[in-house]
């Protein structure tokens, strides 16, 4: 266990109208107090380090200049809320962050009253606030709304669609906008351009001696004051016009770990505002601990780790993880086929395409936080004669859903989707669980959805997708590391609509989709032992379905069970909707379709989740038993 550094000035911060009782020299060492306790606590945890520590004294500033819970502080995705989360009644609890029945790893409307608008997700937060602004106007909650968004998250279209409303309406609201240079990976694109060159003409050292006297320029009216603040600032004629031509003022840039500048600057805005305000604040992610600040992604995401080395502590694996396989595998084709793309939005890392961006640097396309934009530019790579793989987590791609049905679906263009963190993803909990993308792609017209049952499996599907032109096609494949299969040297297309049998049995058929064909296996072993050995088959696809496949299962099995990580309305319901077509239902098959809950599931280990969820092995054999009807005494828990 990590030695905990002493924090007497923390200790004395219970909720955030505590402190209001510090000076200002008090809130400085507040914030180092505040930044050693977020890398105590989250190197004993793991989670998203880099982001809190960029904002620790944004964090103390925002807390001690206005008055939480009564105004609303939302944190766009919320990477960077552990430090809000300490100083607003949390402390006591920070260390069960991201652990079964602990804290989210996001802000959470259920958790605490200071956390008033939920996010896991980018470029939620202006809308949000502006939502709130219109409420207080309306006689709804009191208060102010401030939107902490960072450079990255502002790529997105909805922050845009926002700034536009809240410039149009002119209701009071503040817009942090918290300039890191970085998302998740490094920026892209012309936005985070006009952001860097707002401050790239003269040296950072000149601009916070220009800032620190903020609160001197800032008279009546404000705007008028935040004007001459700009022209002040050598090298920073575009300034804010960017915003201001949306309707929003404009105050910086300032240095967000100098509580000099935040503090006054801060307290005016707020004293003086009439509209929307933005505060443009520079910061730097992972600040004050050397192991992150060095890190290439500055420590966004980290396992349990040392605080002196920062060395992270992860489980060993002989198996390859998936997002590996799926990069290597699509190397491998464009290695083969110059026609072959990717596309990923602000997750290169994440999705395995830093690897592709490597070996075929012009290939690869980073748009940043627009899976809208993602998708559609796909699609028009796909109709300019290109093959695109588009790479997105199953709960991001959820995003551009109007793009995949209008651009993709409609137009029939032979767009590849590879989507990543498919199932229950674990720590992240609800707001990354990739629960829903099979029944919102497979009732396309023209849509091919695979899923990858193991690594190898993954392997083939990505030639699948890679040979496929006709039309748009899917596959998914979950978060985490493969099962230590045998893996081919290459990829070989499969079949369209063509699923596999992996064991011959009786009286019960057990047909898996996805990943949870390994839980299947140990199930139908269990099942063996007592007397019962099930047929065991692969599904590969839900749509096209293995027409043949299923009705032979149908029909030589008295009972047949799906098995499948994703919600109702997916790949069971497209099995029950063929059997009824098929008049097999009337001739009396008993038939179960074992999907996901109709909940959100918390955080916790994905085999936790998935116990919860009702589909381990243990609850397959079960699910077998009582179809069977089977008396289950003695059965293994």
């Amino acid at each position: 266990m990590t030695d905990r550094p002493p924090t007497p000035m923390l200790d004395r911060v219970a909720v955030p109208a505590d402190l209001k009782q510090l000076t200002d020299r008090q809130l400085r060492q507040l914030a180092d107090e505040l930044r050693a306790e977020t890398i105590s606590a989250v190197s004993v945890t793991g989670g998203h380090l880099g982001a809190g520590l960029g904002v620790v004294e944004l964090t103390v500033a925002l807390h001690a200049v206005w008055d939480a819970p009564r105004d609303k502080i939302i944190w766009d995705v919320g990477h960077q809320c552990y430090p809000h989360k300490i100083l607003t009644g949390r402390r006591d609890r920070i260390r069960t962050l991201r652990q079964e029945g602990g804290l989210s790893g996001f802000t959470k409307r259920s958790e605490s009253p200071y956390d008033p608008f939920g996010a896991a997700h980018s470029s939620t937060s202006i809308s949000a606030a502006l939502g709130f602004a219109a409420a207080r106007d309306l006689g709804g909650d009191p208060g102010d709304a401030i939107a902490v968004i960072g450079d990255g998250s502002m790529s997105a279209g909805m922050a845009f669609e926002a700034m536009n409303n809240a410039g149009h309406l002119k209701k009071r609201l503040f817009i942090i906008l918290n300039d890191n240079e970085m998302s998740i990976a490094p920026p892209v694109g012309a936005l985070s351009a006009h952001l860097s060159r707002l401050y790239a003409g003269a040296p950072f050292q000149d601009l916070k001696q220009v800032a620190k006297g903020a609160v001197s320029f800032l008279p009546e009216p404000l705007q008028e004051g935040a004007k001459r603040a700009k022209d002040m600032l050598k090298g920073l004629a575009v300034g804010g016009t960017l915003f201001e031509s949306l309707g929003i003022s404009y105050v910086g840039p300032i240095d967000g770990h100098d509580l000099d500048q935040l503090l006054p600057v801060l307290r005016t805005v707020k004293a003086r505002a009439r509209g929307p305000m933005l505060v443009h604040v520079l910061t730097k992610k992972g600040k004050g601990y050397a192991p992150a600040e060095r890190a290439r992604d500055k420590g966004h995401a980290t396992a349990k780790f040392d605080v002196l080395t920062g060395k992270q502590v992860k489980a060993p694996s002989n198996a390859p993880s998936y997002t590996r396989v799926f990069a290597q595998s699509l190397i491998r084709e464009a290695e083969g086929d110059g026609k072959i793309v990717a596309i990923t939005a602000a997750m290169p890392d994440g999705t395995g395409l830093d690897l592709f961006a490597e070996r075929f640097p012009a290939r690869c396309f980073d748009v940043g936080i627009a899976e809208q934009h993602a998708v559609t530019f796909a699609a028009g790579l796909a109709a300019g004669g290109m093959k695109p793989f588009c790479a997105l987590y199953s709960t991001f791609l959820q995003r551009g859903y109007d793009q995949v049905v209008h651009d993709v679906a409609i137009q029939r263009l032979p767009v590849r989707f590879a989507i990543d963190r498919a199932g229950l993803v674990g720590a992240d909990g609800a707001t990354h669980a990739g629960a829903f993308d099979v029944a919102f792609l497979a009732n396309l017209p023209g849509m091919v959805v695979m899923a990858a049952a193991d690594e190898a499996e993954l392997v083939h599907m990505v030639a699948t997708a890679a040979a496929h032109d006709d039309g748009p096609i899917a596959f998914r494949f979950p978060r985490g590391n493969g099962t230590g299969v045998d893996m081919p040297a290459r990829g070989v297309p499969l079949e369209l609509g063509r699923g596999r049998v992996l064991r011959e049995g009786g009286r019960v058929a057990l047909l898996s989709f996805g990943t949870r064909l390994a839980e299947v296996l140990k199930a139908a072993e269990s099942l063996a032992a007592r007397g019962i050995a099930p047929t065991v088959a692969d599904a590969r696809f839900a749509k096209p379905l293995d027409r043949d496949l299923i009705l032979r299962l149908a029909r030589e099995h008295e009972a047949l069970i799906t098995i499948e990580e994703g919600a109702v309305g997916g790949f069971g319901s497209h099995v029950a909707q063929l059997l009824a077509d098929e008049g097999v239902f009337d001739r009396g098959l008993k038939f179960r379709s074992m999907v996901l809950p109709d909940i959100f599931i918390d955080q916790a280990s994905p085999e936790a989740m998935y116990r919860i969820a009702g589909m381990d092995a243990p609850q397959i054999e079960a699910k077998v038993l009582r179809l069977l009807d089977v008396a289950v005494v003695g059965r293994r828990a």
